[in-house]
């Protein structure tokens, strides 16, 4: 069983658990052994989705399936910055478990599997299975949270993460940057980057797939003026790719079309 470390007092959970208003912190392993931290996802501007289930319970994987569905869809636009944990209601039940769940009502693609879900379960109020849980900010608020999911809170979901991203700018061009493009797009083996910034910034730019996984850093360090950098894609494989630019805790992308 995998060590997560809930930053939860017994106390503090009884006093929330009808209306967390809040995210209760969880760090550690995940059960595919790839280091966990809620609140270092949320700093960052992403939304996180929470689905608590019963092993064995018939009505858990088809939320799952449709928020997995909504999920992917927005992460095409704003790539790996909506991701799902799908936890256990209790302790007892073990990584691999949680694992074969994940795997074997294909959400892989999406819900990272995690044990000992009992503490978080009695936070938010659920016991109701599945318990669907929706977190965003760097207030680290609960946005959403049901425990009867209709198809209806998919919707809902969806509405209100494209409203945080609209809120944190992450498509918007960040201050002092007055451009940032890609040329050719679509393009087989050479791409040229763009960006121009008004005055000396710390930059990074990574390209990342569609699930958002990090391909490679083309640039990590201070950028004045106008930058250009002709990157190399001929031996990736065909399809959509993110080049992303952090700057001044703000994020934009930008889709390339590998042919």
């Amino acid at each position: 069983m995998k060590k997560i470390v809930n930053i939860c007092l017994v106390v503090l959970c009884l006093i929330n658990s009808a209306q967390a208003q809040t995210a209760v912190q969880f760090t550690g392993l995940d059960c595919n052994n790839y280091p966990v931290d809620l609140f270092a996802d949320l700093d960052a501007g992403k939304a996180v989705v929470l689905e608590f289930y019963m092993p064995n319970c018939g009505s858990c994987p088809p939320p799952a399936q449709r928020i997995q569905a909504m999920g992917n869809k927005i992460n095409q636009t704003y790539p790996g910055m909506v991701k799902g944990y799908a936890f256990p209601y209790q302790n007892s039940t073990t990584c691999a478990y949680s694992a074969s769940w994940v795997n074997s009502n294909n959400l892989s693609s999406f819900w990272t599997p995690m044990d000992s879900g009992a503490y978080q379960v009695a936070y938010y109020g659920g016991f109701g299975m599945p318990t669907i849980v929706l977190l965003g900010g760097q207030d680290h608020r609960v946005m959403f949270s049901t425990l009867s999911f209709s198809t209806s809170d998919t919707t809902i979901m969806r509405d209100s993460i494209l409203a945080l991203f609209g809120s944190t700018g992450i498509n918007d061009l960040p201050e002092n940057v007055n451009s940032f493009s890609l040329y050719p797009n679509p393009s087989k083996d050479n791409v040229s980057i763009s960006l121009e910034v008004t005055k000396s910034e710390m930059v990074k730019i990574e390209m990342i797939d569609n699930s958002g996984k990090i391909v490679n850093v083309i640039w990590d360090g201070t950028i004045n003026g106008n930058w250009k950098h002709n990157y190399d894609i001929s031996s990736l494989a065909a399809g959509n790719y993110f080049i992303r630019l952090s700057i001044n805790d703000k994020i934009t992308t930008r889709r390339l079309n590998k042919l």
